[in-house]
């Protein structure tokens, strides 16, 4: 009867750490995918956020980069601290993980907060950046920036293609422009002198309306990724630690 009952507490003990290692897993694919929405918020269109003033749209995807890499390093060493049964080292990976769900947080906290300020700020000043910046020394990024927002957006100077008018590049000389070239729907060299629209775009609401919505799409994203995972983990650390509660660590007297 004892040995039976041996047998049936160890069968017991086993499938729990299964469970574990699988909740562990899970872990590791959710911080994968926290990593990865970072890095392409950076990375995709990333010239445009030398176009804002805040840094708050770059520091929530960098937080999302590191919570998730951290979390894929943790999810590794929750494994190890199940298969070895160690409970000491199932508390540190626990803070671990709690730290990640701040960390998390922040993040989504973040966006969202800029998702509420990013219209006031494009309005103050994005036509500042482009008419005072564009073609500067020392500035070729936001040259870059403004030259691949109007050509991706097809859409020309900030709120209208009257603003190049007022910019330091035009009243430069700019060869003859009136525009930069590319604010032509078809490039070629100094396009930029006719501005008639069928040159140039002339969309309603300039560029800073396409470019809101498309960092309001972003910032969505990376809001819901850092709450929406974060919570998941909770729920699944919580279930981890009842399971890891039924079992007792070698190293326990």
């Amino acid at each position: 009867m004892g040995g039976f009952e041996e047998k049936k507490e160890t069968c017991g003990t086993i499938c729990l750490k299964y469970l574990l290692f699988s909740f562990n897993f899970l872990f590791w694919l959710a911080g994968g995918v926290v990593m990865a929405v970072g890095v392409w918020a950076l990375v995709e269109k990333s010239d445009y956020i030398s176009l804002l003033s805040s840094k708050t749209y770059a520091a929530s995807a960098y937080i999302l980069v590191l919570a998730g890499a951290i979390v894929m390093v943790t999810g590794v060493l929750g494994c190890c601290a199940t298969f070895k049964e160690q409970r000491r080292l199932l508390r540190v990976y626990f803070v671990l993980l709690l730290c990640i769900f701040l960390l998390e947080i922040l993040a989504g906290v973040l966006a969202y907060i800029y998702y509420q300020q990013l219209n006031d700020e494009l309005k103050q000043n994005l036509k500042k950046t482009m008419t005072e910046n564009y073609n500067k020394t020392n500035h070729e990024h936001i040259t870059r920036a403004v030259d691949k927002l109007q050509q991706e957006f097809k859409c020309c100077g900030s709120n209208s293609s009257a603003d190049w008018a007022e910019s330091t590049y035009i009243r430069s000389g700019a060869k003859g422009r009136k525009v930069p070239d590319s604010c032509c729907k078809t490039i070629t060299n100094l396009c930029g002198e006719r501005d008639h629209p069928s040159n140039i775009y002339k969309v309603e609401g300039g560029c800073i309306t396409k470019l809101e919505n498309f960092i309001l799409d972003h910032l969505k994203i990376i809001g819901a990724v850092g709450i929406g995972v974060a919570c998941v983990q909770v729920t699944v650390t919580f279930s981890q630690l009842m399971l890891s509660c039924c079992y007792r660590s070698v190293d326990d007297p």
